[in-house]
């Protein structure tokens, strides 16, 4: 395996990897990024995206990120995230009825309060949906 760092994805309730890695590319408010090892230090919004994470192997896997943080500093990247799961464990029809039932509520809410989870509730599901049916 090429030069490693240490990978950590947390979420509210549990550790969802703690790892090394090679390699990860993660998308950002400001576009997809790789993470190699000894990258500069970094901090950054994560939205809903996809997470793929080097194996030892050189293959991808790759997971589904419902918002977070990331942070990359002395060899160590650390991300925060509301919810992740893997592509192979998303129940796509679960998430094809979350979409549905986001555009929906898209739909009825008048409050902005409420508007704002819909779209968020949506963008998930879309999300979920993609990193599942493997469009990453």
């Amino acid at each position: 395996m090429a030069a490693s760092f240490s990978l950590s994805v947390v979420t509210p309730e549990k550790v969802f990897f703690d790892g090394e890695t090679s390699q990860i590319i993660v998308r950002t408010t400001v576009g997809d990024i790789g993470i190699l090892a000894n990258h500069t230090s970094l901090v950054a919004d994560l939205p809903s995206g996809p997470l793929k994470v080097k194996q030892e192997d050189g293959s991808w896997r790759v997971a589904a990120i419902s918002t977070g943080l990331l942070k990359v500093g002395g060899n160590k990247v650390s991300i925060l995230a509301n919810a992740v799961e893997w592509a192979d464990e998303i129940d796509l029809n679960w998430a094809k009825r979350s979409e549905e039932d986001a555009r929906r509520r898209l739909k009825e809410q008048e409050d902005r309060h409420q508007l704002d989870l819909a779209e968020l509730k949506l963008k998930r599901a879309l999300n979920r949906i993609s990193v599942g049916s493997g469009n990453k």
